[in-house]
């Protein structure tokens, strides 16, 4: 199984080389967040100072998306009927995109594919939800993108986005950023403790299609880190 290649798309930002994460802020002055912001993403969650659990749910489902294709980037766009509720906020789902490994970690554990579900309240803040993938049994969502990528850059298809979500939703959640250039602050990170299983097959081709796209992992800088309760 084997991706097709990705849309070109220049960047003045990569994972490597001289462009890599630690030079983000030198590539562009609009990048300036990246450095010397105290909020930055992605973080190492077994730094949480708070336990608690916290109201969150989906209505994701069947859905008409469109592939979006670039460098380091895989992203689905669905209609903006489906998102989450975080306690009595309503975050609107814009997008869905991968990164290969996940960015956060747990206990220093990264694990090899995260999905990262992106929402704006009515207002422009932004919400995130990330669900990262082992290997395992391969996961049907996950396949319909697969399917997608040979058809290329705008293909229309058919998901179910609830597929890549846990039906339990228990997440750690703290204040943080954008993980890739601008690295713009106060964006609502929910990860989710629950890893879901992806075939290696699966997780194979999204390394092809996405290569490294990890952030390295950023100071915590005495954030609240709230974990979820036993």
């Amino acid at each position: 199984m084997t991706a097709t290649a990705v849309t070109a798309q220049s960047l003045d930002w990569r994972y490597t080389d001289g462009a890599a994460p630690e030079h983000w802020a030198k590539a562009n002055a609009s990048y300036a967040a990246c450095d010397a912001g105290k909020m930055q993403s992605p973080i190492d969650l077994n730094q949480a100072n708070a336990i608690g659990d916290i109201e969150l749910s989906t209505n994701y489902g069947p859905a008409k998306a469109k592939l979006s294709l670039g460098q380091h980037k895989v992203q689905i766009d669905a209609a903006a009927d489906q998102g989450m509720v975080s306690g009595d906020r309503q975050f609107n789902l814009i997008q869905v995109h991968f990164h290969t490994p996940s960015e956060h970690a747990i206990d220093g554990k990264r694990y090899p594919l995260v999905a990262h579900f992106v929402h704006a309240t009515d207002d422009g803040t932004l919400g995130v939800l990330g669900v990262m993938f082992e290997e395992g049994e391969a996961n049907p969502g996950l396949q319909a993108i697969i399917d997608a990528l040979p058809q290329g850059n705008k293909a229309s298809f058919d998901i179910d986005l609830a597929e890549m979500v846990p039906e339990e939703l228990q997440v750690y959640r703290y204040m943080g950023s954008l993980t890739t250039p601008p690295c713009s602050e106060n964006v609502n990170w929910h990860v989710v403790e629950e890893v879901l299983e992806a075939s290696p097959a699966q997780i194979a081709v999204m390394e092809q299609a996405l290569g490294m796209s990890a952030r390295s992992i950023q100071p915590a800088n005495n954030r609240l880190i709230v974990a979820p309760a036993d």
